[in-house]
């Protein structure tokens, strides 16, 4: 029988995310040892969110990494539209916000976590493994003092002076917790595919609402990463009509598509994705923290998941990493500072997505003739107005800065 082997560290995350990848990198940064489990071989998965907002390229200036980052291949929007009925309808302008990079930007998720991975890798105590998934936690007296790890080389056993699940929507450390999810239900879900790309398509379109079909497509150069909205719980009925009237669906709200609608060739070319939206009651647990879609799950909606992952993790850093370099006990009152820091935020872009889904996007799944929202065609006809969705997206309320410092003698 295989012997368990043993690793001891001052914080132990569990995803290899953007929630894990930057605590790890800030932690590490601050003379922290950090192990970062990853579960998968790699950073590369199609179900994944693109965008970068500009409170997330703030984050990068604030660490001194900018010039380096914008290297990384991706695009640049500065104003965001939405075609209705192939009317465009001018929603947000970035370019007022106060930061360093007022744009929304579309980068891989794989190449943004691989930018990361590079950021940490000179600290000798960031700690990335692969292939190594947390599947239960190691408690003595009742709290958490580590993971239970099974990997391609065996078994493992993480002790760690902290926890932190960054494992996702569908987090089994947070189920082995046993703490309470609260699911407060969308009307949709998402099929994902991609088609090519020519250079006569136009550039930068997100959002398309034509007549009673809405589709998200994401610019990734050599072809488009869209996202069909549907109903809760209707892609049986889809896969029921056939691939044909799907093909024909989606070059009706893409005309320009028609002709590359047979790159779809089978359904297994479609990936349904279910959108939720939830949080946990309580974050947090003796000895356990979650973070990221493992304490909130986002709808697509505004791409903001992957930034809110983000900005706890910075808010995380922020208020573990001094009591983990002088060696104190992390108690669950300094686990709930992190959630109260975050509660806010959370709440307010989980309710802006929840009116946005019954109030806009429910309504146009099921009407062909439907207008754009008031609201929408006042922003459009105002466009000093276009700051304010450009502020609650880009940015948010409460948004995280760096505080964590940069201890230069743990560089290599």
């Amino acid at each position: 029988m295989a012997q368990t082997k043993e690793l001891t560290t001052s914080c132990c995350i569990a995803g290899g995310g953007p929630a894990g990848m930057m605590l790890g990198f800030l932690l590490a940064r601050a003379g922290i040892d950090v192990i970062v489990l990853e579960k998968h071989a790699d950073f590369f998965r199609d179900f994944r969110g693109d965008t970068i907002h500009p409170s997330t390229f703030q984050l990068m200036y604030e660490l001194g990494v900018l010039d380096e980052f914008l290297k990384v291949p991706h695009q640049e929007i500065e104003k965001f539209s939405a075609v209705f009925n192939d009317t465009p309808i001018q929603i947000a302008n970035f370019s007022h916000l106060k930061v360093a990079k007022p744009v929304l930007g579309l980068m891989p998720q794989w190449d943004f976590l691989k930018f990361l991975q590079l950021q940490a890798a000179p600290y000798p105590k960031f700690r990335l493994v692969m292939n190594a998934e947390a599947t239960g936690l190691i408690k003595e007296n009742g709290r958490v003092t580590g993971v239970n790890v099974s990997s391609a080389d065996g078994l493992t056993q993480v002790t760690a002076d902290i926890v932190i699940a960054a494992d996702g929507r569908r987090s089994l450390l947070r189920e082995k917790a046993g703490l309470k999810v609260i699911s407060s239900g969308v009307p949709i879900d998402v099929l994902w595919f991609r088609i090519s790309r020519q250079k006569s398509d136009p550039s930068q379109i997100l959002g398309r609402f034509n007549f009673g079909k809405i589709m998200v497509m994401l610019d990734r150069n050599e072809y488009w990463q869209c996202a069909y909205v549907i109903e809760k719980g209707g892609y049986e009925k889809i896969h029921q009509k056939g691939l044909g009237p799907f093909r024909k669906d989606v070059t009706e709200v893409a005309h320009f598509l028609a002709g590359r609608q047979d790159e779809l060739k089978t359904w297994d070319d479609i990936k349904l994705l279910t959108v939720d939206i939830d949080h946990l009651e309580t974050w947090y647990t003796d000895g356990l923290l979650c973070i990221g879609d493992a304490a909130h799950a986002m709808s697509p909606i505004g791409g903001v998941g992957i930034n809110l992952a983000i900005q706890d993790a910075v808010a995380t850093a922020n208020i573990l990493y001094k009591p983990l370099n002088e060696k104190k006990p992390i108690s669950t009152a300094i686990l709930r500072l992190v959630q109260k820091r975050r509660t806010l935020p959370t709440w307010f872009i989980q309710r802006l997505q929840i009116t946005i889904q019954n109030s806009v996007i429910k309504a146009r799944l099921s009407d062909k003739n439907i207008k754009p929202p008031f609201f929408m065609r006042l922003i459009n006809v105002f466009p000093v107005l276009q700051r304010l969705p450009a502020r609650a997206v880009g940015i948010g309320i409460r948004p995280e800065h760096i505080h964590t410092p940069d201890i230069a003698s743990a560089i290599k």
